[in-house]
């Protein structure tokens, strides 16, 4: 049987390439039009670029063990464990808590804790509605094709500090296009940028460890990126809480891989990735 080998840097070079000419096109467009449709057009290719990348390159591998793993990662709603998907997703929730409490020791208030409204809207979309998009895409290509491409060759923590770095640096374009968070926060401070991009790190971890213990399901990875999205919004932190809450994930990330050193460290599924879809760890 002919063994695929993963193409990570093609994966990387056409996603990046594709996604910020987009992007960085429509932070010039939306000072013209106000955020209008061609803006909002021009920020829709540009996600779409991960997802139509890696189902480019798994259409075009001439894999059928590839295809078969792609399309069994997205279906098979049996992979899901509950008790994985929840723990990650309350382990998340624990994170703003405890983040939200200590932030009180500078100056921050506990009335975050409250419900706050969507701080961001694009092209008039509902953010709730945006946040499953958002899920639904990224997911496609990080976990349909990028994360195995790493990991099929070094240990799930080495592929998970490279893709964390990558993920960060995609949303570069972001911060220089009116009504994005990612502008938003910009505005305030570049503090709040180098938070942004650092907080991507350890979040990363969190996405590896739904991901393989729940036999690399792509529909949970997308859960969990909209529960995270989710959380980031709908409660009341300030921007001060934010910094304070990466220390605290980077803290939460530290405990995963303590507990899961096996899942991070071992070498089981080096070369074996395409085999291993029933055989979790």
């Amino acid at each position: 049987m002919r063994v695929y080998k993963y193409r990570p840097v093609r994966f990387y070079v056409a996603t990046f390439l594709g996604t910020w000419i987009f992007w960085f096109w429509a932070s010039v467009t939306s000072r013209i039009d106000n955020g209008g449709s061609f803006s909002f057009a021009l920020m829709a290719l540009g996600l779409f670029m991960p997802p139509a990348v890696a189902v480019f390159m798994v259409l075009t591998s001439k894999s059928d063990a590839l295809k078969q793993d792609f399309r069994k990662k997205l279906v098979e709603v049996f992979r899901i464990k509950p008790s994985v998907l929840v723990a990650a997703i309350l382990l998340f929730a624990l994170v703003i808590v405890i983040s939200i409490l200590l932030s009180t020791l500078f100056g921050q208030s506990l009335e975050q804790f409250a419900l706050a409204e969507f701080s961001f809207s694009i092209g008039g979309m509902s953010t709730l509605l945006l946040f499953v998009v958002v899920a639904f895409l990224e997911e496609l290509g990080w976990r349909g094709y990028i994360t195995d491409a790493l990991a099929s060759t070094m240990t799930w923590w080495k592929a998970t500090l490279i893709f964390g770095l990558f993920w960060s640096l995609w949303h570069l374009p972001l911060f220089f296009i009116p009504g994005t968070y990612q502008y938003g926060i910009l505005q305030i401070s570049p503090i709040y940028m180098v938070n942004f991009f650092v907080s991507i790190l350890p979040l990363s971890f969190f996405f590896t460890w739904v991901y393989v213990k729940t036999s690399r399901s792509s529909l949970a990875c997308m859960i969990f990126h909209f529960s995270v999205n989710f959380f980031q919004e709908r409660v009341g932190m300030t921007d001060t809480t934010k910094c304070v809450q990466t220390f605290v994930l980077i803290v939460a990330a530290g405990i995963i891989v303590w507990r899961n050193k096996d899942l991070y460290f071992g070498t089981r599924h080096i070369g074996n990735l395409l085999g291993e879809s029933r055989n979790p760890q």
